[in-house]
């Protein structure tokens, strides 16, 4: 009899290089926001896949970076707590970058520190080329892996999250590392988040995809209230802004954006509820809160 292995992984690398889509892909559902800009996943959000005989759970954590202001500091915090969790870490960079970043090498060194088994994933490899083994392996960043941080090939793998192009091969080298275990969560739970945070993050992520880059990193949002009343949900948020001019924008001339975000965030909250949704949105400014600790304590981003 196969004994059940259970246990966590985290996913670590830089801001926008894969790991919420990498997360989604694995547990065949979309779990963790995913856009195109970097920073996006401000929190720790964990996935789990359930198997026959296993459960993988994954922690997709915030880009690690340098922090520049009291938001970031506490998103990278967030990034390091997950290793302590942690059976196994996976390590995302880009395949197609020509020199490893100082932030990067510094997650490596990191990584050979801590006494957590780790795989290095090379993502976006669409971007490249080519694809045969032999190219891949001639990759400045596969060779500065294997002669500078002594990773052999078993250690590093090749992957497009969006595709899902070498994400099976890798799922089954993670399982069969997993101590172990009995399952932590019950079979039929696939996240540790709420719905009323996930919808938080529904919502923030259309505002990342509809407005302009200065506006995404200076809004929090929180529900008001969340009544389920069986056949449809009843949802009002409060989406907040830093300055008066960021408000403009996003509740847009005659209130166009904000109905825009509204219409995409009720089609992506009924498409995973399957039930239909009431969504009344508000914008106010809470001034400066991203350089506020009792703030960013307030919306969720503590250290």
């Amino acid at each position: 009899m196969t004994e059940f292995r259970s246990g966590f992984v985290s996913l670590i690398g830089r801001p926008n290089v894969g790991k919420s889509t990498l997360l989604n892909n694995i547990l065949d559902e979309k779990i963790a926001i995913v856009t195109d800009k970097p920073q996006t996943t401000r929190n720790r959000i964990v996935g789990i896949k359930n198997l026959p005989d296993a459960q993988l759970i994954l922690v997709d954590t915030p880009g690690l970076h340098t922090p520049k202001g009291l938001l970031n500091e506490a998103l990278v915090g967030t990034s390091e707590e997950a290793w302590r969790d942690s059976d196994l870490a996976l390590i995302l960079l880009e395949a197609s970058t020509t020199k490893m970043r100082k932030g990067e090498r510094a997650i490596l060194a990191q990584a050979l520190n801590k006494k957590v088994p780790f795989f290095v994933a090379l993502n976006k490899i669409d971007l490249l080329p080519e694809r045969d083994g032999e190219f891949l392996q001639n990759l400045p960043m596969f060779v500065e892996l294997v002669t500078e941080f002594g990773l052999t090939s078993e250690e590093i793998f090749f992957l497009c999250a969006r595709d899902g192009v070498g994400v099976s091969v890798l799922r089954q080298k993670m399982l069969e590392l997993l101590p172990v275990h009995p399952a932590y969560f019950p079979d039929d739970v696939q996240t540790e988040m709420s719905e009323r945070f996930w919808v938080q993050e529904v919502i923030r992520e259309q505002i990342f995809n509809l407005t302009r880059d200065e506006i995404p990193y200076a809004v929090a949002v929180e529900i008001d209230y969340y009544h389920d009343l069986e056949k449809r949900l009843s949802i009002g948020a409060s989406i907040y802004v830093e300055q008066n001019s960021q408000k403009g924008i996003i509740i847009g001339k005659g209130g166009r954006m904000l109905k825009t975000i509204g219409i995409k965030s009720r089609q992506a909250i009924e498409a995973f509820v399957g039930i239909s949704v009431y969504l009344e949105l508000h914008v106010s400014v809470a001034k400066n809160w991203t350089r506020n600790a009792a703030q960013i304590q307030r919306f969720g981003y503590e250290k």
